[in-house]
């Protein structure tokens, strides 16, 4: 079974930076793609960013095209998300996830692990 532990959540100011990273560990062979989500009070969790094994292809929700970038290290069986021009509606709890599916839509339904989420703040 596939565990995740997310680190480097914090508060910023808008404008500011922040890179958050997700440790694998246990069957990591079985994954395929790793993503990241975020979830703000109150609200759904919601797509942010998916690394897909296969083909090397990343994909990015519109809100963080541009600003957003995942990257992940086979070696070390980690993700890493580099949040750059942080807006104070990008506060949430961040989760990484990981899927066994070869091609994961921008959805939780098709990621089967998920990390407990790191805080991220920005103040306006």
């Amino acid at each position: 079974q596939v565990q995740l532990v997310e680190s480097g959540g914090g508060l910023v100011q808008a404008g500011g930076s922040l890179r958050l990273s997700c440790a694998a560990s246990g069957g990591t062979f079985s994954i395929f793609a790793m993503g990241w989500f975020r979830q703000a009070p109150g609200k759904e969790r919601e797509f942010v960013a998916t690394d897909r094994r296969l083909g090397s292809t990343t994909y990015y929700a519109d809100s963080v095209k541009g600003r957003f970038t995942i990257s992940r290290d086979n070696a070390k069986n980690a993700v890493y998300l580099q949040m750059n021009s942080l807006k104070p509606e990008d506060t949430a709890v961040y989760y990484c996830a990981a899927s066994t599916k070869y091609f994961p839509q921008a959805n939780t339904k098709d990621f089967g692990s998920w990390g407990q989420g790191t805080q991220v703040t920005v103040s306006s």
